[in-house]
C-alpha cells in the first residue's frame, strides 16, 4: 500500500513538472527526497531547482549528497550545475575532477560517461571510455564510442569503434552488421560504404582474422557486388573448411538479384567443393536453372539430356525429388511436353513420399494439366491437396489455384468465393495474391454481364502462363481496340506491358505504364505504373534520372503503396544521400 502512495505522489510531482509548475514539483520531490534519500528522486528534484535557476541551492544539496556517498559521476552534476549559469572554467574544473576520478576508481567509467553523455558533454565521454579501457585492459566500451561517434556524425570513428568492439567481441558481429546498415546504401561510391571498405581492408592486411573477410563479404553483398562477395567468401571458407551454406546464400542472393554469371560461378564453386549429396543435388538444379533462364529454344535439349544424366548418377529416389519436379516443370513449360512432364511425375508419386512430398508433385501435376488446359482434371489434384493438408500453407496454394484454374474457365463466382476466403491467409504472398485477383474479377464482371472483356482477359493471363506471350499481347490488344473505356483496360495496359518486358520490348513497355499514368493516375494500378517504369528506366534502360521522379511519387502520393519503402530507399540511393 505504502508503495502504491509513494508511486502516486511520484506521478503527481511528474505532472507538475511536466506542466511546467515547478515549484509545486519541487516541494512534492523534496518531501519524497526527505523520506527516501532516493537518487531518482534527487535528479529530479535538481532538474526542477535548475529549471527555477536556483542554482546555489541546486549545488548544495549536490555537495551535501557526494559528501555521504563520495559518487564521482555527482562531480559531473556540479560541472553542469556552472555550465547552466555560463560559468564555464568552474564547469570544466570539475568535469576534469571527475575525469581524473578514474585514474583511482576506474571502475566508474561507464557511470561517469553516462553522465556526460546525458548532458551531451560527448567529447568528455569519449575522452573517459577510452582512459577506462587502458586502464582496464579487458574491458571493451568501444559499442559506446561507436554510438557517441554516431550521434557527432564522425563517421570513421563510429565505424573503427565497432570494429575494435567485434575484435573484441566476436560473437556480435551481426550487431555490428545491423549498426552498419544504416550508414551504408546500394552505391559502392557512397563515401560512408568507401570508408568502411578501407578501414576493414586495413584490417584484413594487418591481421587476417575471418570477421574482416566475414564484414567486408557482407558489405560487398549490400553494393550487390556479388563477385567481389565470393572472392571473400571463398578466402573464409578456405580458412574455416566448415559449411558451405554462406556460399550457398551468397549464391541464391546473385541469382534473385539476376546476377547469373556470378550465381552460376559460385554453384560451380559449390559442386567442386561439396561432398554432401543434397548440397550437390541443390547446386546441379540451380545450375540448370540458369541454364534454362538464359537458354534459346536449340538449347533445351541439352539441357533434358542434362537432367537425365544426373537422374543416371544420382538416382530416381525420394532424395532426388526436388529435382524430379524441377524436371518436370522444364519439360512442361519449357521443352512443351507436358504428356511427357505428366507421364514421369506420375511415377514419382509412386515412390514412398510423405504426404507434404506428395502434395508438391500434385501441384505442380495440376499446374501442368492447366497448361494443357485440362481444367477438371486439375481441379481433382487441388483438391485432394486441400483435403489431405488441411489448414497448410500448400493447402491456401492449392486453394488459391482452384480460383485460379476457375477464373480461366470463366467461372468468375466460383473463383471469387475461394479468393475471399484466401485474404486472410497465413501466407502474405498468397494473400495478395487473392486479394488482386479478387479485385480483377469484382471491379470487371459487373460492368457486362457477358463479361467479354473479362473472359478475354482471363484467356490472355492463360496465353501468358502457358509461356505463350506472343499470343497474350495480341488478345490484349484486341480488348485494348474493342473495349475501350470499360474499367479493364489499365489491368490490361499493366498486362500487356510486363509480357513486353519479358520480350525485351522495352520501348513498347515505357509506352502502356506511361499510358496507365496519364490515363488513370487515380486509379488502384497507378502506383504499380509508377514503380515499373521507375524499375525499368532504373535497371534496364540505364536512365536512373528517369526513374528518380517516379520512385518520389511513390513516396509523395502513394503512402499505403507496398512499394513504397522499395522506393524511398532507390529514391534516396539515387540521390545520393550517405544514410539510408
Amino acid at each position: 500500500m505504502f508503495s502504491q502512495i509513494e508511486d502516486r505522489s511520484i506521478d503527481i510531482a511528474d505532472d507538475y513538472f511536466n506542466r511546467g509548475e515547478f515549484e509545486k514539483a519541487l516541494i512534492s520531490y523534496q518531501k519524497l527526497y526527505a523520506g527516501k534519500n532516493d537518487y531518482n528522486i534527487f535528479n529530479k528534484m535538481i532538474k526542477t531547482l535548475q529549471q527555477l535557476e536556483r542554482y546555489e541551492e541546486a549545488h548544495q544539496i549536490i555537495l551535501n549528497r557526494l559528501s555521504t556517498s563520495k559518487f564521482p559521476p555527482l562531480l559531473v552534476e556540479l560541472g553542469y550545475n556552472y555550465q547552466l549559469q555560463d560559468s564555464l572554467q568552474q564547469a570544466s574544473n570539475y568535469y576534469n575532477e571527475a575525469i581524473s576520478n578514474i585514474e583511482t576508481n576506474p571502475v566508474y567509467t561507464v557511470s561517469i560517461a553516462g553522465q556526460f553523455e546525458k548532458y551531451s558533454l560527448l567529447e568528455q565521454a569519449i575522452k573517459v571510455y577510452k582512459r577506462g579501457m587502458e586502464l582496464m585492459p579487458n574491458s571493451n566500451f568501444n559499442s559506446q564510442l561507436a554510438r557517441i561517434y554516431g550521434e557527432q556524425g564522425d563517421i570513421e570513428g563510429m565505424f573503427s569503434s565497432y570494429i575494435n568492439y567485434v575484435e573484441a567481441k566476436p560473437n556480435d558481429l551481426n550487431s555490428a552488421k545491423r549498426a552498419f546498415s544504416d550508414f551504408v546504401s546500394e552505391n559502392k561510391d557512397n563515401e560512408n560504404n568507401i570508408i568502411l571498405k578501407k578501414l576493414l581492408l586495413k584490417k584484413l592486411q594487418s591481421d587476417p582474422d575471418i570477421y574482416w573477410y566475414d564484414l567486408l563479404s557482407w558489405l560487398f553483398v549490400q553494393e550487390k557486388e556479388f563477385d567481389k562477395s565470393f572472392t571473400q567468401e571463398k578466402a573464409l571458407y578456405k580458412r574455416q573448411l566448415e559449411s558451405l551454406d554462406r556460399i550457398i546464400s551468397l549464391a541464391i542472393a546473385a541469382l534473385n538479384e539476376k546476377e547469373y554469371e556470378t550465381a552460376n560461378a559460385v554453384f560451380e564453386y559449390i559442386l567442386e567443393n561439396s561432398q554432401d549429396i543434397q548440397t550437390q543435388l541443390l547446386a546441379h538444379q540451380y545450375l540448370l536453372d540458369i541454364k534454362t533462364t538464359n537458354a534459346t529454344s536449340n538449347q533445351l535439349p541439352e539441357i533434358s539430356n542434362a537432367y537425365q544424366n544426373l537422374f543416371k548418377h544420382y538416382g530416381t529416389f525420394e532424395q532426388t525429388l526436388a529435382l524430379q519436379l524441377a524436371y518436370g516443370n522444364f519439360l512442361a513449360f519449357h521443352m512443351h511436353q507436358p504428356e511427357e512432364a505428366t507421364s514421369f511425375l506420375k511415377e514419382s508419386l509412386k515412390l514412398n513420399l510423405s504426404p507434404f512430398q506428395q502434395a508438391t508433385v500434385k501441384l505442380l501435376l495440376g499446374d501442368i494439366l492447366v497448361f494443357q488446359e485440362k481444367f477438371n482434371e486439375a481441379l481433382i489434384y487441388y483438391s485432394q491437396i486441400q483435403a489431405n493438408l488441411k489448414n497448410s500453407t500448400i493447402s491456401q496454394e492449392a486453394r488459391f489455384k482452384v480460383a485460379k484454374t476457375s477464373y480461366y474457365k470463366g467461372d468468375f463466382d466460383w473463383a471469387e468465393s475461394q479468393l475471399k476466403i484466401l485474404k486472410s491467409s497465413t501466407s502474405q504472398l498468397i494473400a495478395n495474391d487473392a486479394l488482386d485477383l479478387k479485385l480483377l474479377i469484382s471491379d470487371n464482371k459487373y460492368e457486362d454481364s457477358l463479361h467479354v472483356a473479362l473472359k478475354l482477359y482471363a484467356k490472355a493471363d492463360l496465353l501468358a502462363f502457358q509461356n505463350k506471350n506472343s499470343e497474350a499481347i495480341a488478345l490484349l490488344e484486341t480488348i485494348l481496340t474493342e473495349h475501350n473505356g470499360e474499367s479493364i483496360i489499365d489491368q490490361t495496359l499493366l498486362k500487356q506491358a510486363q509480357l513486353f518486358e519479358k520480350q525485351k520490348k522495352f520501348d513498347k513497355a515505357v509506352s502502356n505504364y506511361q499510358s496507365i499514368i496519364a490515363n488513370y493516375r487515380d486509379g488502384i494500378l497507378a502506383d504499380d505504373a509508377y514503380y515499373f517504369l521507375a524499375e525499368l528506366y532504373n535497371n534496364v534502360l540505364g536512365s536512373p534520372e528517369q526513374a528518380k521522379p517516379l520512385y518520389e511519387k511513390i513516396i509523395f502520393d502513394h503512402q499505403d503503396s507496398i512499394y513504397f519503402v522499395e522506393a524511398r530507399k532507390k529514391f534516396r540511393m539515387l540521390r545520393g544521400d550517405a544514410i539510408n
